[in-house]
């Protein structure tokens, strides 16, 4: 047990058995003041105090090492209780059996607000997950109907509702994020493979901004999850394409496993980028641009915490930005 726990129990059990110890000595002071007025032999009494003091001293230090036993294991049942909340050790005394009721009926209350909270969420979750998969019939069915001509009209369009499926797979990344349950599917995959994917998906949004996309292939072979993977890589592509009016995407792997994407875009502004990777932070540029809903690049740090990948930026407004993904520890190595 911590040394300032110890000195927490030893006070309370000097503060516990203070009345005892102030009986006892008013009881010594009373009767040394009778011996003295009746000039009785006081050497007996000197004895028999010392004999109860010393008893006295080993009933409190067997009480203090029994006190410190139960510290101990109220210490655990602390450190635990959310979870072992009616395995509590044996109550000592009718107040602490109290107290452990007390604590039973929360424990309970929690339990039953913990198990509705987790209904709750799931059908949120179900509502959520049926909305998805309904709404993109409509948007397939507006996406054929949209091709059926190659105008600048139809481009945009095109474009904008490239934007609104984003923005549909957004909400449910954003709910499953907070799930509880573990939906990773670790495997091993190619990197390159991964990364023409999502480049793939984004290749109408680049054509449409006349944007160039510079890419080498790499080798390199990383073990995670491709659904969060993926959902990290299209954030930080659809940011370059979102920010960059003119110029180029730049994807490039470092031999040692670093992957980043750059662009020429507009840049972050130095006071942004602490913050950008806050829920609900837009930043100047969102401000401005009024395209920004905060919660992207809050996405896209919450799975790469997820994947154990660790994310930076650096940008110089006006210039551009770098966003680079540290693999080095889900690379697989043969």
């Amino acid at each position: 047990m911590r040394s300032n726990r110890t000195k927490a129990v030893l006070i309370d059990c000097l503060k516990k058995h203070r009345g005892a110890a102030l009986l006892l000595a008013l009881y010594f002071a009373v009767s040394i003041i009778v011996f003295r007025l009746y000039n009785l032999i006081i050497e007996p009494f000197i004895y028999a105090a010392v004999i109860i003091g010393f008893f006295g001293l080993v009933f409190f230090a067997v009480d203090f090492v029994k006190e410190l036993n139960r510290a101990s294991r109220r210490e655990y049942a602390l450190a635990s209780v959310t979870a072992e909340w009616n395995q509590l050790p044996r109550a000592s005394s009718m107040e602490e059996s109290d107290y452990q009721e007390m604590i039973r009926a929360l424990g309970e209350k929690l339990e039953k607000l913990t198990a509705d909270f987790e209904n709750e969420r799931q059908d949120m979750l179900d509502y959520y997950t049926t909305w998805v998969h309904q709404i993109k019939t409509p948007i397939a069915v507006m996406r054929m109907r949209i091709g059926y001509e190659d105008t600048e009209e139809h481009r945009a369009l095109a474009a904008e509702l490239f934007r609104i499926e984003q923005y549909v797979e957004m909400v449910l990344q954003y709910i499953r994020l907070g799930s509880e349950t573990n939906d990773l599917v670790i495997k091993e995959y190619k990197l390159d493979e991964l990364v023409r994917e999502s480049v793939r998906k984004y290749a109408s949004q680049f054509i449409y901004r006349k944007l160039k996309l510079i890419y080498k292939p790499s080798d390199i072979v990383i073990v995670t999850d491709k659904k969060w993977f993926a959902c990290i890589l299209e954030q930080l592509l659809s940011n370059a394409v979102k920010y960059t009016p003119q110029g180029t995407v730049t994807i490039s792997v470092s031999d040692d496993g670093i992957l980043r994407i750059t662009d020429t875009g507009i840049g972050i502004a130095r006071e942004d980028l602490p913050r950008i990777f806050e829920k609900g932070y837009t930043g100047n540029n969102g401000r401005l641009e009024q395209k920004s809903s905060g919660l992207g690049l809050y996405l896209c740090k919450k799975a790469a915490d997820k994947l154990s990948i660790a994310i930076s930026v650096e940008s110089t407004p006006g210039k551009g930005s770098t966003f680079s993904l540290d693999l080095r520890q889900n690379r697989f190595m043969e």
